[in-house]
């Protein structure tokens, strides 16, 4: 009865219909309750656990309740189990809520028991509550316990200070590769970057989940270079990646746009891998995109095998930013075609493709469409989009009353979108009323200072451009400077303005000196021939 019964819960089919879902939840409650029945007749201590865990996963969660408290006879097991199924369920306090019946009932709690608890207080952000858990396992002498104490461990590291974590891998007895990843975590984390990487230089064994919490974490905070270099190093070790290694170390590649680099690393993953998960799949096609190479981008779309929403978002969104408007928006409509939802990242995508090659009255069509049908995946930065599209295109009256009817206040991107299309058309008039909206939100932002000055400059207002710069000059404000680079035999080489820091610095101003010099030398003779 037991396993017949457990097997029917466990093995419940992917509902296609919330209707035809309840009513078989509901025979389920209804087979579980017939066998608590005959259980509580004859006696049966054997399957209590099981028809417990059997109302939680039928959802039931008010009689696994009162089957707990109908049957005196649990043990740290059984009683360890149910709280396990509370909490993979999401219903953190009632797995608090029966840990402290369990104590009331003089079980001793296990390591096992401590491990869930602590997920639980992680979940529901709860550091006292984590204390207190702390302090019970230390009562139990359960603390040094290697999975308690990578658990107490993690929960310091993401509620509380780094510090209090380090003292918990101090109280550890012989801390595992978890244990030591886990802190790195934590240090990436509070973006203390060198400590993570001191940690993890000294882990006295490394796997492949410590590289991948070092590589995700650099590559996930922008430093993409750091998250190349150590992925090369963990192939040098001989470190074999994995599906989750991959994504991590393209998306560190596509924001530096090294296209040689990355299609090193979809090689690679070829090699090892053999075949790709759509995650990974979706990781290369935003690579390709980024890179301006959208003919490699379609490649691995069209081998996905079953693509979701996000490898669509990642084309359509790869071929708005490389200017391909119409591309982008046949590829939505092809979506749309094949049955799946669009989402707000979709939708984003087509309004800057729309954006970029000028289809204004598409833009609010799709715009209004949304609106009407899913108001729910509209964000500010669709509304940020529309703004600029309609003020990119001269339509500042239209640009003007779709921010006075925001549902929101409108922040600093949208009087940046309005004053960029000021300066295309050399507005003066509104573009220094949206300079004025952004300096009373920001005082020290210095890009809306630039672009006003280029909007003076563009409307032949030189008195005007010398004004905002000797008041950027008064303030202390600089402009950041941008920066280039290039990449040569997979290595990439970054340069900013006056730039000295290169290991080449000295034949590379030579070189840049020889060119300038010839140039000039040819402007020379030019005027001379005109002449």
């Amino acid at each position: 009865m037991k396993t017949k019964t457990c097997r029917h819960f466990l093995a419940l089919p992917n509902f296609k219909s919330h209707s035809k879902a309840h009513t078989l939840a509901y025979d389920n409650l209804i087979g579980t309750q017939k066998s608590h029945s005959r259980t509580l007749k004859l006696g049966i201590s054997v399957v209590e656990s099981n028809l417990v865990s059997c109302y939680c996963q039928s959802g039931a969660f008010s009689h696994a309740h009162q089957s707990f408290d109908e049957w005196p006879k649990w043990d740290v097991v059984s009683a360890t189990r149910l709280i396990g199924h509370f909490a993979r369920h999401q219903h953190h306090k009632e797995a608090i809520y029966f840990f402290s019946k369990m104590l009331h009932l003089n079980i001793r709690p296990n390591e096992f028991t401590f491990g869930t608890l602590v997920h639980s207080s992680t979940s529901l952000k709860d550091l006292n509550l984590g204390k207190q858990i702390h302090a019970c396992a230390m009562k139990t002498s359960l603390e040094s316990n290697v999975f308690v104490g990578s658990a107490i461990l993690d929960i310091y590291a993401k509620l509380s200070t780094i510090e209090e974590a380090q003292r918990a891998l101090g109280d550890t007895h012989q801390p595992n590769v978890v244990s030591y990843t886990t802190l790195i975590c934590g240090y990436l984390k509070k973006q203390r970057f060198d400590d993570a990487l001191g940690v993890f230089r000294t882990m006295p064994e490394r796997n492949v989940v410590s590289w991948n919490a070092l590589i995700c974490g650099y590559s996930q905070t922008g430093h993409n270079e750091e998250a190349l270099n150590l992925f090369i190093d963990m192939l040098r070790e001989g470190v074999v990646p994995t599906q989750s290694t991959f994504p991590c170390a393209i998306t560190g590649a596509a924001n530096i746009a090294a296209l040689g680099m990355g299609k090193s690393f979809h090689a690679c993953a070829i090699k090892f891998l053999g075949e790709l998960s759509v995650f990974l799949d979706n990781a290369l096609i935003s690579l390709y995109a980024k890179c301006g190479s959208m003919e490699d981008s379609l490649l691995v779309f069209d081998k996905i095998p079953e693509r979701n929403v996000v490898s669509w978002n990642a084309l359509i969104c790869g071929y708005a930013q490389n200017g391909k408007g119409k591309e982008a928006i046949d590829f939505y409509r092809k979506m749309l075609f094949t049955g799946l939802k669009p989402n707000s990242v979709t939708l984003l995508g087509v309004l800057l493709a729309c954006n970029h090659v000028g289809l204004v009255d598409e833009g609010l069509s799709y715009f209004n469409q949304a609106r009407l049908e899913d108001p729910s995946i509209l964000k500010s930065e669709h509304y940020a989009c529309m703004v600029d599209l309609l003020s990119r295109s001269g339509r500042f009256r239209e640009a003007e009353k779709f921010i006075c009817d925001l549902p929101f206040d409108p922040g600093i991107g949208f009087w940046k979108a309005l004053l960029g299309g000021c300066q295309i058309h050399s507005n003066m008039e509104l573009g220094g009323f949206a300079a004025r909206k952004i300096l009373a939100l920001d005082p020290g932002d210095v890009s809306s200072y630039v672009m006003l000055s280029n909007a003076h400059s563009a409307a032949g207002r030189w008195q005007s451009v010398s004004m905002v710069r000797q008041e950027m000059k008064e303030k202390g404000m600089k402009r950041t400077p941008g920066c280039s680079w290039i990449e040569i035999k997979s290595k990439i080489h970054v340069f900013v303005t006056s730039d000295k820091r290169h290991d080449q610095k000295d034949e590379i101003y030579v070189v840049l000196g020889f060119f300038i010099e010839h140039s000039m030398e040819s402007q020379s003779t030019d005027i001379l021939t005109e002449s």
